[in-house]
């Protein structure tokens, strides 16, 4: 799914200028402007994040300088606004400068108002193919933009507006927004509307007449007084409709092809650390490796958190007791642990639960939401319904209320905690488990947790404990902005009073015990889900914070030296393009680029943006440079910057100092398929198909006398294909040992095996893999630059040799618009909300996703089985070898010279023996001083 986010970056630093304290660095420069956009643009890329399934662009666009078509149609349009505050005026530089730090890029058109750009932006979108536009705005005007693809978040109020939202708020459908607005006027902007005519007239007359025409056209039948001046504004009512219109037209170049020019950037560390140095955002700045000048705590440091948010309480919702009743509670009494009395009272009760095989659910509210590095601030249980307990511990309380020592404490919970036969409960477990461990406590006896319930049951269905408390036990949650402040104003969860502070934290650890309850009678509906949850999902999150914890060495010094040598090469191409071009250009800029290629150098055109304009994308580029040597070189300078940022320039500044490793962060629960999400870094998106690009792979090394171990399902999915299908000519092919990309050969072009050729096993190659892609004729035609009518025949004949894999795509298909999902080999379901939507292009996509996701799901199924089998094997084995990574179909292991003789007989034959299907599993065991060598 393509999504584009857009903010609306006027409206957000006029609200976060006022919503923030005075905040001010030593040198006396205000900073709260910035710090509130900081806060809402990070918020927003987690919020959105880019996955497995979506990919976003992103925009931030400001207001710039100079008057616009509605100053000259209408001379006191604005008029009553005051002038910027100089403090605010100050901050604009240094607001652009960081936005782009943060990898947005920003966007001021001159004679266009924000709002316009805004709106052209998100209907060119539309038209230009994406799925969704999400628009970040408190701007009441924009909501006459919301239709099923568009809809407006609000991050400071957390609000999202959709169809039916902009009715609740407004009496009236986004499409009668602009005849409202026209009615009504706009007194920020100084529209006149109809003298006497507020929201709830305007919204009755759109009710009776539908549209502003229908109320003119009855306006002699409105009596009264609004009448009386209905009749009076006639004359006035276009010109106001003109200046409330968003418009969605503007010639905008930009938006000849967003995919193109719109990508979302990575942060820039470095800018952002000196930025962050200069306005003393001490947590963000030391979160970047910048060394403090100052103690931590010093008067000043007002936030803390990672990543640049304040930080709320990361345990993200409820878990469940064992057979919990879920019995519907109104309040919940929530009690305080402040006393050394009050803590072995509770340690008492937590013993009792133990004996008696109760489950009792904990949370922590911690400093940070980066795992490695969050530290605790409380820590909260619940041992029955309709209560919670929160000990706080790190609390800065004005109030000086008396707190336990945080030591001291944990030491006398730490064997409850590190007692497996003591049930636990959480919501997103592995985040609770890396923050005890960051304290020396190793929780065991996990039994249930609610994030990978709710996934289990719906996986396409949000996961957050708010939502899942309103879902499952019809319960209303304390929200954070509730106990912490809203938008840029918000503090950390330290700073919130004790007696707030329990109210929501204890709340926390009760509503997850409940929920716990209700999503495992849900599970125990579904047997298969149950024990897809149980013997899968819930051990392997165990294996995942194994995994994390362990991290990867990093080789910086290679990276550096990489980074310096693609310097090099960029300076190089850079130069070769300007001989080829005649002249110097900017390779970052499409518009110079077209200009070039199309009308200086007279390419042909290989196809056109939705404004018209030729293209310049990846796609034409890479066309256009089978004739041409010129794309040829902008396609590799762009490939070659883009591997620099992403990786060989940030990979060592992710090095955690603690313990000299990279540590990605695994998301369990995002991906309908079951697939992981790597992020911070993302390891599962560094480029292979260059030289440069596998160099990085270079970079992750192994430590003195010891070797990674590459071990990698091969074609995992065609081999899944065949069990699923029942082939019986793949089913052959892959009991026999035949190279099944020459074996598909053999069957399409009807030679003998031993002499099909190169070009027709690559011919096949294609057609195994597209097929179960749900690849169509004309996308298999332009893969192999062959025509339509040919590419058909090939397919024809493909389904002609292997009947089962036709039947099964008609009948996976016809399964999922009856039910609305599918389903891998091991029961995981996987849901399709657009298979029958009413729009082509979401169905048919929802169609081939029906095809391909039961392979994709069992991978994943299959690569989760495994890597909880060698775990548990290790273990079992006292062996020093570790898990260090896992992407798509392949575990990377840590081996000590000593053991890979062991490792190596070993591995293999667990996972190929994690399943029995009709065909059997194949895995390569690759070694090396590195990843790419293993690999």
């Amino acid at each position: 799914m393509k999504r584009l986010l857009l903010v609306d970056g006027s409206s957000y630093l006029y609200r976060a200028f006022h919503a923030m304290p005075d905040l001010r660095n030593r040198a006396g420069e205000p900073t709260g402007a910035i710090y509130g956009m900081v806060n809402m643009l990070r918020r927003l890329r987690a919020d959105f994040p880019s996955d497995a399934l979506t990919s976003n662009c992103i925009a931030c666009i400001f207001d710039a300088p100079g008057k616009t078509f509605r100053d000259d149609l209408y001379p006191e349009y604005k008029a009553n606004r005051s002038s910027m505050p100089e403090d605010l005026a100050a901050q604009i530089p240094h607001i652009y400068e960081v936005t782009k730090a943060l990898g947005w890029p920003v966007i001021a058109e001159p004679g266009i108002e924000a709002d316009d750009v805004i709106g052209t932006l998100a209907q060119t979108a539309l038209r230009q193919g994406f799925d969704e536009v999400v628009i970040s705005t408190g701007d009441k005007d924009l909501a006459q933009l919301v239709n099923d693809k568009i809809r407006l978040v609000d991050t400071m109020k957390n609000s999202v507006m959709t169809r039916d939202a902009v009715f609740e708020k407004f009496g009236v459908y986004p499409e009668q927004i602009i005849d409202y607005l026209t009615l009504v006027g706009d007194t920020v902007d100084n529209v006149p509307g109809v003298e006497k005519v507020g929201p709830k007239t305007a919204a009755k007359w759109l009710a009776e007449y539908k549209t502003l025409d229908g109320v003119v056209a009855n306006a002699s039948q409105i009596g009264g007084k609004v009448g009386e001046n209905l009749k009076k504004a006639l004359d006035w009512l276009p010109t106001g409709k003109t200046l409330v219109t968003v418009k969605t037209d503007c010639d905008i170049e930009l938006a000849r092809h967003i995919e193109d020019q719109l990508q979302a950037g990575t942060e820039n560390a470095e800018v952002l650390k000196k930025l962050f140095h200069r306005f003393e955002f001490k947590t963000w700045f030391r979160a970047l490796g910048g060394v403090p000048e100052e103690p931590v705590g010093v008067s000043g440091d007002l936030f803390s958190g990672s990543n640049g948010e304040p930080v709320s309480s990361v345990s993200n919702g409820p878990n469940a007791l064992f057979d919990a009743p879920t019995q519907s509670i109104d309040s919940i009494r929530t009690v305080s642990i402040q006393t050394p009395d009050a803590l072995h009272e509770l340690i008492e009760l937590l013993t009792k639960a133990k004996s008696a095989g109760r489950a009792v659910a904990f949370d922590t509210e911690t400093t940070s939401l980066e795992p490695m590095n969050a530290q605790i601030v409380g820590l909260c249980f619940a041992l029955e319904p309709g209560v919670g307990y929160y000990i706080p511990l790190g609390h800065q309380d004005l109030t000086a209320e008396p707190q336990l020592n945080l030591g001291d404490t944990l030491a006398a919970l730490k064997p409850w905690f590190e007692d497996a036969q003591a049930p636990k409960i959480a919501q997103n477990a592995k985040y609770d488990l890396h923050v005890m461990a960051n304290h020396n406590v190793w929780v065991q006896g996990l039994v249930e947790d609610t994030m990978l319930a709710s996934y289990i049951l719906e996986a396409h269905k949000p996961h957050g404990m708010d939502a899942l408390a309103l879902r499952w036990l019809n319960y209303n949650t304390i929200k954070y902005e509730e106990v912490a402040g809203k938008g840029a104003s918000q503090i950390s969860f330290e700073q919130v009073p004790i007696e707030t502070a329990t109210r929501y934290a204890a709340e926390d650890a009760e509503v997850t015990l409940r929920l716990a309850g209700a999503l495992r009678a849900e599970l125990k509906q579904v047997p298969e889900l149950a024990t897809l949850y149980d013997t899968i999902e819930l051990p392997f999150s165990q294996v995942l914070f194994e995994v994390e914890r362990n991290g990867v060495l990093i080789d910086s010094a290679k990276l550096d030296a990489q980074s310096a040598e693609i310097a090099d090469k960029l300076k190089v191409i850079e130069t070769q393009a300007f001989e080829l071009a005649g002249g110097e250009f900017n390779l970052n800029s499409p518009k110079q680029i077209g200009e070039l290629l199309f009308d200086k150098l007279g390419l042909p055109v290989v196809k056109k943006t939705a404004s018209g304009a030729p293209s310049t994308d990846e796609e034409v580029l890479s066309k256009l440079a089978e004739d041409y040597p010129l794309p040829a070189k902008l396609l590799e300078h762009r490939s070659l910057a883009k591997l620099k940022s992403t990786y060989t320039d940030k990979l060592p500044r992710m090095v955690n100092p603690r313990t000299g490793r990279v540590h990605t962060n695994y998301a369990q629960a995002v991906a309908v398929t079951g697939r992981l999400a790597s992020n911070d870094p993302n390891l599962q998106n560094i480029p292979v198909r260059t030289a440069e690009g596998r160099r990085v792979r270079e970079a992750f090394v192994a430590p003195a006398d010891h070797v990674l171990v590459s071990a990698d399902y091969s074609q995992i999915e065609l081999r899944i294909m065949a069990h699923i299908s029942g082939d019986e000519a793949l089913i052959h092919a892959f009991q026999h040992g035949l190279d099944i990309h020459s074996a598909t050969a053999s069957e399409i072009f009807g030679v003998p095996l031993g002499e099909v050729n190169s070009d027709q096993r690559r011919t096949a190659k294609v057609i195994n893999f597209g097929l179960i892609y749900g690849m169509s004729a004309f996308g298999l035609a332009a893969n192999l630059n062959i025509n339509r009518d040919a590419a058909k025949l090939y397919i024809d004949r493909y389904f002609t040799r292997y009947p089962g894999v036709a039947r099964y795509m008609e009948n996976v298909r016809a399964q999922a618009k009856a039910d609305g999902y599918v389903s891998t080999v091991f029961g995981r379901r996987l849901w399709l909300p657009e298979i029958k939507s009413p729009n082509g292009p979401r169905r048919a996509a929802a169609e081939r996703a029906a095809i391909n996701a039961p392979m994709q799901g069992t991978s994943a199924d299959l690569i989760k089985m495994a890597m909880v089998k060698l775990s548990a094997w290790l273990k079992a084995e006292q062996l020093q070898t570790k898990m260090i990574m896992q992407v798509h179909d392949e575990v990377i292991l840590e081996v000590p010279n000593s053991e890979l003789a062991l490792i190596q007989g070993k591995v293999p034959d667990i996972m190929t023996q994690v399943a029995d299907l009709k065909v059997p599993l194949e895995v390569g065991c690759g070694v090396g001083l590195n990843w790419e060598e293993a690999h």
